[in-house]
């Protein structure tokens, strides 16, 4: 891949990482932009962290999962090049998120790092069915902890995921934004232009505000119409990163 005109760094088991890609797809339809889609592991990020004491039951699954989803995606990678990523994380996303919601979160987390999950993406893609053994290989993790330590030199360390480099390696980098539901088509540009104009100015750091929707996917059961606006869903906590 030639130089990129954006790097999105995503956690396949993210949420919002997951919304703001496919507003980024959008944008990347109607801009022609060229984006490498690279590698930021939650699991990584809040491996100092107590799981038990500081987030809800499914997130260490969670989390863990998308560590090994990482580990099959760098496999990937390495063997059929960076176009590859776009197609596999869009199908990792719809598995995912765009799916009726399941009674048992905590084993649904789980079994998103499973053969039984992956196998029928691979098949999906036309990829071997080998890159399965890459879930249990911890040698891809030294990989995914430089993307991870990459993106967070982008932007500090008190962030989540996704992080966006625009027009690297010079070009400015955030986190987010974090956002519930898909644009139109034509507001996903308006909104590309206003976050990047905000992201160039240099003394610019960070806009916040607590109230959010659920992120309107299948997966979380939430629609278009019972999105109305609620208390940070994961807890408040700007250090508990989705």
């Amino acid at each position: 891949m030639t130089a990129p005109d954006l790097r999105f760094y995503f956690d396949p088991v993210c949420p919002f990482a997951w919304m703001t890609s496919r507003w980024v797809r959008l944008v990347q339809a109607q801009r022609d932009y060229t984006v490498d889609w690279s590698f930021i592991s939650l699991r990584q990020l809040n491996a100092h962290i107590d799981y038990e004491a500081h987030f809800p039951p499914e997130y260490e699954a969670g989390h863990t999962a998308g560590l090994r989803l990482l580990r099959a995606a760098a496999s990937v990678r390495a063997e059929h090049g960076r176009e590859a990523m776009g197609p596999l994380y869009a199908a990792f996303g719809a598995r995912i998120f765009d799916t009726e919601p399941v009674p048992d979160e905590a084993g649904a987390h789980a079994h998103r790092g499973t053969a039984e999950f992956l196998a029928p993406i691979l098949a999906e893609l036309g990829l071997p069915e080998h890159h399965v053994r890459a879930l249990d290989d911890t040698s891809f993790d030294e990989e995914i902890q430089a993307s991870t330590d990459e993106a967070l030199s982008l932007t500090g360390k008190d962030v989540g995921t996704p992080i966006i480099h625009v027009e690297p390696p010079e070009g400015v980098a955030f986190f987010g934004p974090v956002i519930s539901r898909l644009p139109s088509d034509a507001e996903a540009v308006e909104l590309w232009d206003h976050v990047v104009g905000l992201a160039r100015f240099p003394g610019f750091a960070e806009l916040k505000r607590s109230l959010r929707e659920l992120p309107q996917l299948r997966a979380l059961g939430v629609s278009d119409d019972e999105a109305g606006v609620q208390q940070d869903w994961h807890g408040g906590s700007r250090r508990r990163k989705k």
